[in-house]
């Protein structure tokens, strides 16, 4: 009996400690039940971050692992743990695509040239207004171009010959422009040693001219004429101002051309002398990266223009003896002038032999009769075609050759651009340029034949021997 209140005391003792020990499992469940995730249905799933443990103020940094940085990133510890997908009840939106795929690609083509040809035309027409302000200069350094690449042939054999540089530069400059001088001067004469005589001859043609009139099938009768005669002499009276001030502006434009004269002169002989380090001095304003191109296209282009100018020349010469001698045998007056402006418009291709030609059959129809002025016209039509199919192609060669749609079309442009200068000079620069066009084509083919072979590994003496041979 006495072991009895032992036992219980033990089994009540027993009884607490279980008690307290499913106390305690009972709260370790509560705190694991507050850190699991909460969901709700239909709202998306929210985590709940148990916050972390206080640091000891006395704790040193911790050392950096080998985590990832995604993981140390307090960014993503406001990020939730995944995404749900959309309710199936949810309308499909498709993703919008990128704009530049929205453009069609012709557009997209289209706009592209369509930028580049704006930038292109604003170029030139800024260029255009720069020349038009400096035109005079212009004019008299290109001038000085064609003067130098008719004259520096002279100057290189005299050179060959042992005469210094300076010293053939100055008897070939002295000499050429000697002789211009003396063409202008023999022109002025027989104008005006002619001047009488062709104004007799001209008023007895008008009176020939009336009379054929008179008698033609027009029904055109004596009081019309004097009416149009009349009427000629007052619009001469009415605009005599203009007249002043036309001749006033003549004055001006003298000047100019003196000015321009001057400037051709000094420049000729700048370029004579100095041609070489000229050119040097502009590649060196030219990237490096483009010099070589540049460096190869400048003896071609100038190898061009020599051969227009000196071609150009010849042509004009044969047509203004061949002419001239044609109408020196018809009895046309002034047939010696008439040969020299025959031979100055020539520089003007097709345009200047059809205005010169007009102008020798204008005379002789005025001071010969319609007989003289046909024959006159046959003789001119003779000589141009020789000069189309015999002359240019034999004396001009392959050099400059360009089609005659651009040669008039060139001509028309530097007409209304820089006037009869530019007219004069729009078929040498199309000339040029041509050939510097060609040339960079063929130089930028032969560097990227060149880089291909350098990457196949094979030796780069087996590359276009038809680009360099095109060099020499």
């Amino acid at each position: 009996m006495s072991r009895v209140p032992g036992l219980l005391g033990r089994l009540g003792a027993g009884l607490t400690r279980m008690g307290e020990r499913l106390d305690e499992r009972r709260a370790a469940a509560e705190a694991d039940a507050e850190l699991d995730p909460v969901i709700v249905d239909p709202a998306p799933p929210v985590s709940v971050r148990k916050p972390p443990p206080a640091k000891p103020p006395a704790a040193p940094a911790p050392e950096p692992s080998g985590e990832s940085s995604a993981e140390l990133d307090p960014a993503d510890e406001h990020a939730p743990e995944h995404v749900p997908p959309p309710p199936s009840y949810a309308p499909a939106v498709s993703a919008r695509p990128d704009p530049v795929d929205a453009v069609p690609w012709s557009m997209r083509v289209a706009a592209a040239v369509g930028w580049r040809l704006l930038v292109l035309a604003g170029s030139i027409y800024v260029l255009t207004q720069i020349i038009s302000a400096v035109s005079l200069v212009v004019l008299a350094f290109v001038a000085a171009l064609l003067i130098t690449a008719l004259l520096q042939p002279t100057v290189a054999r005299l050179k060959r010959m042992g005469l210094p540089r300076g010293l053939a530069t100055a008897l070939t400059a002295i000499s050429g422009f000697v002789i211009m001088g003396l063409v202008g001067w023999f022109v002025v004469w027989q104008v005006m040693d002619n001047l009488d005589d062709l104004s007799s001859k001209v008023r007895a043609g008008i009176e020939e001219l009336k009379r054929w009139a008179l008698n033609s099938p027009f029904h055109v009768t004596e009081d019309q004429i004097n009416q149009i005669a009349k009427n000629l002499s007052d619009t001469i009276g009415a605009n005599t101002n203009e007249i002043t001030n036309a001749g006033l502006q003549g004055v001006t434009v003298l000047v100019e051309v003196l000015t321009g004269i001057l400037l051709a002169m000094f420049s000729t002989l700048f370029l004579l002398y100095d041609g070489p380090k000229i050119w040097q001095w502009v590649l060196n304003l030219v990237p490096e990266a483009a010099r070589p191109g540049v460096a190869g296209a400048g003896p071609k282009a100038w190898r061009t223009l020599t051969a227009y100018v000196r071609g150009t020349v010849i042509v004009a010469l044969i047509d203004a003896i061949c002419i001239g001698i044609g109408i020196y045998f018809l009895g046309v007056p002034m047939a010696v002038p008439l040969a020299v402006f025959i031979f100055l418009f020539a520089f003007i291709p097709l345009v200047g032999a059809v205005v010169s030609g007009a102008l020798a059959v204008v005379v002789a129809l005025v001071t010969d009769g319609v007989f003289n002025a046909l024959m006159v016209l046959l003789v001119v039509l003779a000589v141009q075609q020789i000069e189309g199919h015999v002359l240019q192609p034999f004396i001009l060669g392959r050099a400059v050759r360009v089609h005659p749609l651009a040669v008039v079309l060139s001509v028309a442009a530097g007409g209304l651009v820089g006037g009869i200068g530019g007219a004069v000079v729009a078929v040498p620069l199309v000339a040029v340029t041509n050939t510097v066009v060609g040339y960079l084509r063929k130089y930028s083919r032969e560097n990227a034949l060149r880089s291909a072979q350098a990457v196949e590994g094979a030796p780069p003496a087996a590359v276009v021997p038809a680009v360099t041979a095109d060099r020499e």
